[in-house]
């Protein structure tokens, strides 16, 4: 498999550049070239930088691109034999068609000059008609003209975006473009259910799409102020048709299965110009959630700044999510961070059924405001079945050698239920023309059941050391909701502005769990202990962070300004943790644990103030900035009556450099620094015994994390041969970096606390080729991946120097072949390998390859087939865990109604029946490999009606 796959990736990629360079030569003009020039039909000037574009004779489809150059010449390379049709255009002047064909005995066309005549205007009113090109580039921004990228009737947003140039859609619906993730996607400038990307890209059918803008979003306060903070989005801009902005469109559909497997979708939208009004919902048991799966803030969480951190949904203590082996790549409170690559490609790991509703709203409420709203419900109910083995470094033994790993095989089986609801809100309003009003605040409120049995075995080598069986229950509430105000003033000075940010976030997670456990442990002389566990333990954990952001631009010059700026953030925290023990004379949770409870709080409290000098000319800017910062870290352990607060003074520096090129190059390097503090459940000096063969404590000695990192990326779109280049750097260096510390008792007993440590680095690096070719439209993308890391832990009381680095290569193809047949095929290969130095016999080395195909085909009589492949091996796993996965899925549909809006299917899930989930994770100090059941061969029938009515 990995030979072919080598093969294949070598092949596609040598077939890649043939088709770039020249046929054979003619006298003349070479064979597949078209070559002429664009000149004003008056005067014979040459016009430099006309577009033309080469269109398919049968149906106008975009095939190939470029412009003319300084003397007004223009050549297509690499054209086929076939009818064509050349557009040229020109700003002023009248668009121009021009036909022509290639045949095997004139593979190639000499169009002399071809004369455009200007547009003229008289009095009184004037309509011109404009053919766009098919690319476009302005500045950063990329936008792709969405009629020269024919897509199936029906289809949505992300089958558009899918045939783009650069642009990659995973099997998710996760967006990366020029090598980046898409974390927004707006419709007309504006949010569509608040910044999740999937709602748009999959509920939006493309043929109201007019233009795809593709570009990196600045903060709200940095695009006032003109000063680039370095916090920057990947952002797709849909862009809808003027004809499409007024009437009614949605997607409704049904589908029953097989083995109860069902599926239900409702989607409808009111556009009436500015104003938009969506409705959308789903229901059904095969993995499909509505919405994106985004998670809260975690309960605790310190920010040096507004916004500074944002992590996992999971409560702390166990709360909501699984915990012990196989839980996942990190353990909670800091512990063994580290890489993880699985090469799951977004594969799920459990069964989900899900119900999920939402409404959008959008309107100018007069001349001065503007609404943005939006309400999303969920509830979901997730079944997991795992199989896990962890081994992890335990440290070396007299005389310097190495010891043995520890070894824990895991069984866990869990049922979760969660009922989420979101809402978000936006307004801008203008107090005067110089003054405006920006108001985002969000509310999020979440409730959960959990239970979870779990089987597990420990051995070191060959000994056993203890055996558990494990049930635990909870239930859990988390409320969160935050506020942002931002004032933005210009003065009559040009250049001149004042803005304001203010901003708050409460945050409160509480909840019940009942945990009981088996436990046997067995010494080397055969002996066993038995030991009982029954606790309730009650948890709480409420949070709030307050921040004000000021910022004042003086402008030097025409080319440089001036930022002074001031912030303020307190962070204030409270973890309230009481456990009981089950008395059975009295039936009840009675018996306090006191080395398993705790009240605590913690408050991190910042200023921060600085400048920045920027300067900006027509091909580069700069930017060099420094901060003065003053952090306090209080702590107050309320049951021990103890106390302490610490200060952190730090000097913050950042710089960064912008360069743009002719032909849409840009190079830009950033460098930013950062403090970030624990939270408290890290700082909370109590025992989680959530699993007792894996007990987790607070470290209230903790110091801030002082985070270095230095950004260089580079990205070109040529119009002119469709090619597009991107590329990453990433280098960070983190001091003071929390890391876990591990102990290992006699009996096989793992404590895990978080610990300060230096030596943590990581390099990551990403390089992405786009390439359109005219042949059948096809898009190629090249893509090569790596990363290295070094991380330090503590095992034993020993430091284990954890290195792991990894290359992945992958390529993909896909081209609307012809009116009929369209095709994907996405190739995929990654090699890992990590290094221990407590336990060499723990290093590893394995590769993950993966190949996905999919095809459409249009059948006589409305008739469609279409179906998608993904093959996956894995080797240098554990024993088990080496396998391949073969998921195959096709489809049967027939288009009903005149404009086939209406459709029947019928598919045939994982027709093989071989869809599995292994899953590796690798951290500074275990490997672990998770086996995990997912969803298995079904048969469904659907039916979907597409409303289409525009103009009403």
């Amino acid at each position: 498999m990995r030979f072919v796959l080598f093969l294949l990736l070598f092949s596609l990629g040598a077939a890649m550049a043939r088709a770039q360079q020249p046929a054979a030569s003619s006298p003349t003009v070479p064979a597949g070239q078209i070559r002429g020039s664009v000149a004003d039909s008056a005067s014979g000037k040459a016009l430099r930088e006309a577009s033309v574009s080469l269109l398919a004779a049968r149906d106008s489809a975009y095939l190939s691109f470029t412009i003319t150059d300084g003397d007004g010449r223009f050549v297509l390379r690499g054209v086929a034999p076939g009818r064509y049709v050349l557009l040229l255009t020109f700003l002023g002047y009248r668009s121009r068609l021009v036909p022509l064909q290639l045949t095997a005995a004139a593979p190639a066309a000499e169009l002399g000059t071809v004369r455009l005549r200007a547009t003229s205007q008289t009095l009184g009113e004037v309509v011109v008609a404009q053919e766009r090109a098919p690319v476009s580039v302005q500045g950063d921004t990329v936008a792709f003209n969405a009629r020269a990228f024919k897509t199936q009737p029906n289809a949505a947003v992300e089958q558009l975006l899918k045939k783009l140039p650069g642009v990659q859609v995973d099997r998710d619906g996760t967006i990366r473009a020029q090598g980046q993730p898409v974390q927004r996607v707006l419709v007309d400038g504006k949010p569509f259910f608040g910044d999740d990307p999937k709602v748009a890209t999959r509920n939006l059918p493309a043929n109201i799409i007019d233009q795809v803008q593709l570009f990196n979003q600045q903060s709200d306060q940095a695009q006032f102020s003109g000063i680039d903070d370095g916090q920057q989005q990947k952002t797709i801009n849909l862009v809808t048709k003027r004809d499409k902005r007024k009437g009614w469109f949605g997607t409704e559909g049904l589908g029953v299965g097989t083995d109860g497997r069902y599926r239900a979708q409702l989607g409808l939208n009111r556009f009436n110009n500015g104003r938009q009004i969506s409705a959308l919902g789903q229901a059904n048991n095969v993995n499909q959630l509505g919405f994106s799966d985004n998670g809260l803030p975690a309960a605790g969480d310190l920010s040096s700044g507004p916004g500074a951190n944002a992590g996992a949904s999971s409560l702390p203590g166990g709360f909501g999510g699984v915990g012990g082996p196989g839980s996942g790549p990190m353990l909670v409170q800091g512990g063994g961070r580290g890489s993880s690559a699985s090469g799951s490609n977004n594969q799920p790991t459990s069964i989900t059924e899900s119900l999920t509703g939402g409404l959008n709203y959008r309107d100018a409420w007069g001349k001065r405001a503007e609404v943005a709203t939006s309400y999303l419900a969920a509830r979901s109910t997730v079944r997991t079945e795992q199989l896990s083995r962890r081994e992890t470094a335990t440290g070396r033994r007299a005389g310097d050698a190495a010891g043995p790993a520890l070894v824990t095989d895991q069984s866990t089986s869990a049922r979760s239920r969660t009922l989420s609801q979101r809402l978000n809100f936006r307004l801008d309003y203008k107090l005067d023309s110089l003054t405006s009003l920006r108001f985002t605040p969000a509310l999020w409120w979440q409730k959960s059941e959990q239970g979870r049995n779990v089987s597990q075995q420990t051995d070191l080598g060959a000994q056993p050391l203890n055996q558990s069986q494990s049930r635990y229950e909870a239930t859990a509430a988390s409320a969160w909701g935050n506020g942002n105000l931002l004032l933005m003033r210009k003065f009559a000075k040009a250049g001149r502005t004042l803005s304001a940010n203010l901003s708050a976030v409460l945050n409160n997670q509480d909840g019940t769990a009942f945990n009981q456990a088996d436990n046997t442990f067995f010494a080397p002389d055969g002996a066993t202990r038995r030991t009982r566990l029954d606790q309730r333990i009650a948890q709480d954990y409420p949070a709030r962070t307050q921040a004000l952001n000021l910022a004042y631009v003086e402008p030097l010059s025409l080319q440089q300004k001036l930022e002074l700026h001031y912030n303020v953030a307190d962070s204030r925290s409270r973890a309230r943790r009481t456990a009981a023990d089950y008395d059975a004379t009295t039936g009840a949770y009675d018996q306090p644990s006191p080395g398993l409870s705790n009240r605590f709080s913690s408050q991190f409290l910042t200023h921060r103030a600085g400048l920045t000098w920027q300067t900006r000319r027509l091909r580069y800017g700069y930017a060099l900035g420094l901060d003065g910062q003053q952090a306090s870290l209080g702590v107050h352990n309320q049951t021990r009556d103890t106390a302490f607060t610490r200060r952190y003074p730090a000097l913050l520096p950042n710089a960064m450099v912008t360069w743009n090129g002719s032909r849409g190059r840009t190079l830009r390097l950033n460098y930013r620094t950062r403090l970030q503090a624990p939270s408290a459940t890290q700082l909370q000096p109590v025992t989680d015994n959530t699993n007792p063969l894996f007990v987790r404590r607070g470290n209230p000695l903790l110091r801030p994390e002082y985070l270095h990192t230095l950004t260089a990326t580079y990205q070109q779109f040529n119009a002119v041969n469709n090619r597009s280049l991107f590329g990453l750097l990433s280098a960070t260096q983190v001091q003071d970096r929390i890391v876990s510390a591990t102990s290992f008792d006699a009996q096989g007993v793992q404590t895990t606390r978080p610990v300060n440590a230096d030596g943590y680095r990581t390099l990551n690096g990403f390089l992405s080729l786009g390439q359109r070719l005219g042949w059948h439209k096809l898009n190629v993308n090249l893509s090569t991946n790596g990363s290295f890391t070094r991380g330090r832990s503590l095992v034993n009381e020993q430091w284990n120097q954890a290195r792991n680095w990894s290359l992945g290569q992958g390529l993909s193809v896909n081209t609307a072949f012809n009116d009929r047949l369209e095709f994907g095929l996405d190739l995929n290969v990654t090699y890992l390998d990590a290094r221990y130095s407590l336990l060499p016999q723990q290093n590893t080395a394995y590769w993950t390859q993966t190949l996905e195909a999919d095809a459409f085909y249009q059948l006589p009589g409305r008739w469609t087939i279409s179906s998608d492949l993904w093959l996956t091996r894995y080797a240098g796993r554990s024993a088990g865990f080496n396998q391949g996965v073969a998921l195959w899925n096709v489809a049967l549909a027939r288009q009903l109604f005149k404009n086939k809006q209406g459709e029947l299917k019928l598919q045939a899930y994982d027709l093989l029946k071989q869809n599995r989930s292994v899953v590796r994770n690798v951290t500074d100090t275990y490997l672990e490999d998770v086996r995990s059941r997912v969803l298995t061969r079904y048969l469904m029938l659907s039916f979907g009606y597409n409303v289409r009515s525009f103009g009403k």
